[in-house]
């Protein structure tokens, strides 16, 4: 399924759980200029995340992402107990999962790993820099029936 905003495709749904506002403005803005038509919601902590997979209390009507982009250190509850939470539950278990963090460290890209994320980002230090890595997730069609390097 192409997605196409001029054909009137649905939008790409995209998670974002990041609690830094310069890191998650400067990644809503890189998403805006490479062109995917997309739904994005911003989640700013831990726990908060967890209600809108879960769709919980105030998130009881959520929609399902289709591609979920990560921060490992959140308040309340840290990236790594989301994404586990991620992978146990059968409703989200194959859920593409992308995350972006500023560990350089090879333990968290290897428990990242384990716990089987499509992508593992280092977040980069400038626009440019970043643009270039939502590129290559477009160029990853992370989404099952949805290639993101077709989408407008």
């Amino acid at each position: 399924m192409v997605l196409d905003a001029r054909s009137g495709g649905s939008p790409l749904e995209l998670l974002l759980i990041e609690d830094g506002l310069i890191d998650a403005r400067l990644t809503i803005e890189a998403i805006k200029r490479c062109g995917i038509h997309h739904h994005l919601t911003l989640i700013r902590d831990g726990e908060d995340a967890m209600d809108f997979l879960h769709r919980r209390r105030v998130y009881a009507r959520a929609p399902r992402p289709d591609v979920v982009l990560l921060d490992l250190f959140l308040p309340k509850v840290d990236g790594f107990e989301v994404l586990e939470s991620i992978r146990r539950e059968p409703a989200l278990s194959d859920l593409p999962v992308v995350v972006l963090t500023s560990s350089d460290e090879a333990e968290d890209r290897n428990r990242a790993e384990r716990l089987q994320v499509q992508h593992f980002i280092g977040k980069p230090f400038d626009e440019h820099q970043f643009l270039q890595v939502i590129r290559q997730m477009q160029e990853l069609s992370l989404v099952a029936g949805r290639d993101l390097s077709q989408v407008t």
